[in-house]
């Protein structure tokens, strides 16, 4: 008898087949038998109806800090993920020692939008080294999966200290202790390393990250350490100012450790046809042989700006930003006041304000034919003719008003979209482009990160629902396709290949799904984090069940109490 029957489903087993109606059956944490008509179970799942595939695996979040406190990692728990990695973009908090918690904090919150009241709070601290970090990670109970990635900053302020922090160079002994230290951590289980050469991330202060300007020499010996281990992906974000330079020492790295090797990629106003150039870099290396790849994401990397976020057209109006510490509910009722709107308009960005944010960021203030209102269900792939520009010029207000007076309405919750990048031609055509290329593998959730300014954890829920099922302005994409992209491909990009498929032996980790009735909401402000701390979250209906190694972690949109997840170690 087997433990559960899921029966009558749609099945799409996340390897490209095409799908099929038939049982799926699980006996303990692994799925036995997938299609036809399955022997009685203990208990059975009526599926009929619905999807059946495997959970997603998303291999960039930044859970760094809530894993060591939150057992739910939601909401990537919502939205039917069941493994998931962290430790991306170069940032994390190990290996740490205590003089340097502090400046590990501010890195995260600069970088990732994570609230630094929120990681001071929450932060045992109860590790040094990496090794001891996943030990901690692993000693706790938790609904999900979970995977860790070594991270280039903290790992150079280890070494270097302050050095470190003020991006000096290496020195040879500095080096030889990062590839140490690097090669410990593998061997411990992380499932690779990452780094971060780019302006767009930040500290608090507006100081660039440790190891923006690290020298070739340091991350090809990072580089060899994981040849040593034999195990691990190499992960980066850069602006790629001398594209020829990167990709050698990415081609170096490639072919000396055998290893994968990824960086972000994403397109840009400024130079339409730069990710075309960096494709092209990638498809001549794996002709080489060698395993480069490009991260890419699922939709645009866009900024959700309200009055309760991070970001607005007005935060970097002076008298917008002595509003800001106010209560929610205080604050609109002080920016109703019509006194208080016609300061605010009458005033222009703020320099003080502007030099501490990213290039891209400050696009915010003046960017009015790149704002959208965000609705319910949410858009995103809007036309331009809805912009925030085109909605007043056809209401005969200026833009700044029409914006000021959106937000301000309602109950002071509405909010606006504004995509950074993936969106020169107006539309996702671009999106869907780069994830037709096999050289390429979805990421970019950010799930846990920029708590106050993205909400895009509900990526995979997306994919359904945009690029299989909703798409209007374009070709979609096939649900077999899409299922495959967010499961063994990214399962097997990183060596997770007991999952992400619906097959005999593989980890049962399973989501059942109402195709027809899958729906994201709106992005909401909550403040459920550690010291009250904030974050965009976004709900959606639509998974009947999601399981993890056979246990129901989901039921319904509601948490049922199992914990069956774990913390995953790389193997060899």
């Amino acid at each position: 008898m087997h433990d559960i029957v899921i029966r009558g489903g749609t099945i799409v087993d996340g390897l490209g087949t095409p799908r099929y109606t038939g049982d799926v059956a699980i006996d303990g944490d692994r799925i036995t038998q997938v299609g036809g008509k399955a022997g009685p179970a203990r208990r059975d799942v009526a599926a009929e109806g619905r999807l059946v595939t495997p959970g997603w695996v998303d291999v960039h979040t930044h859970y760094d800090g809530q894993a060591t406190w939150d057992p739910n990692l939601a909401p990537s728990s919502w939205h039917g993920v069941t493994t998931l990695l962290f430790g991306n973009c170069g940032v994390g908090f190990a290996p740490v020692q205590k003089s340097h918690q502090q400046a590990l904090i501010d890195l995260m919150e600069g970088v990732e939008d994570i609230p630094g009241i929120t990681l001071s709070e929450g932060l045992k601290w109860n590790w040094e080294s990496f090794p001891e970090y996943l030990d901690a990670l692993e000693a706790m109970p938790r609904m999900l999966n979970i995977g860790a990635q070594l991270a280039h900053h903290p790992l150079r302020v280890y070494v270097m200290g302050e050095r470190g922090l003020k991006r000096e160079n290496a020195t040879g002994d500095d080096i030889e202790a990062m590839a140490r230290l690097t090669q410990e951590a593998l061997e411990a289980g992380a499932f690779g390393f990452t780094t971060s050469r780019t302006d767009q991330h930040k500290t608090l202060a507006g100081d660039l990250v440790p190891g923006r300007y690290a020298e070739e020499e340091e991350l090809l010996a990072i580089g060899r350490a994981m040849g040593k281990a034999g195990r691990g992906t190499f992960g980066m974000l850069s602006d790629f100012e001398d594209e020829a330079a990167e990709f050698r020492w990415l081609r170096e790295v490639a072919k000396s450790t055998k290893r994968p090797v990824w960086f972000l990629l994403t397109d840009r106003a400024y130079d339409p046809q730069r990710w075309k150039r960096l494709m092209q870099g990638v498809h001549e290396a794996r002709a080489e042989g060698l395993s480069l790849a490009a991260q890419v994401a699922g939709r645009t990397v866009g900024l959700i700006l309200g009055l309760t976020t991070s970001l607005n057209p007005f935060a970097l109006r002076e008298s917008f930003a002595a509003l800001a510490g106010l209560p929610p509910a205080e604050q609109l009722a002080r920016l109703r006041d019509p006194e208080t709107r016609r300061k605010i308009l009458s005033e222009e960005a703020s320099k003080r304000l502007l030099d501490v944010l990213p290039p891209l960021s400050r696009q915010i203030a003046t960017r009015w034919d790149n704002m959208f209102e965000l609705g319910d269900p949410p858009d995103y792939e809007p036309p331009r003719e809805r912009s925030i520009a085109a909605l007043a010029a056809k209401a005969g207000q200026d833009p700044a008003s029409y914006c000021y007076d959106f937000l301000v309405g309602a109950d002071g919750g509405r909010m606006l979209y504004f995509p950074v990048t993936n969106y020169v031609t107006g539309d996702l055509s671009v999106v869907r482009e780069m994830n037709m290329d096999k050289a390429t593998v979805l990421g970019l959730s950010d799930g846990g990160a920029h708590c106050g300014v993205i909400c895009d954890a509900s990526t995979p829920s997306f994919m359904l629902t945009h690029w299989a099922r909703d798409r209007k302005r374009g070709d979609g994409l096939p649900l077999e396709f899409v299922v495959k992209r967010q499961t063994s491909e990214t399962a097997d990009f990183f060596g997770l290949t007991d999952r992400g498929r619906l097959a005999p032996g593989a980890m049962a980790d399973v989501n059942i799904i109402n195709f027809d009735g899958l729906r994201l909401y709106h992005p909401e402000m909550i403040y459920d984090l550690p010291a009250g701390g904030r974050r965009l979250v976004q709900r959606v209906e639509g998974y009947d069940m999601t399981l993890v190694a056979g246990q129901p972690i989901r039921e319904a949109g509601h948490d049922t109490g199992a914990m069956p997840g774990k913390l995953l170690r790389a193997k060899g």
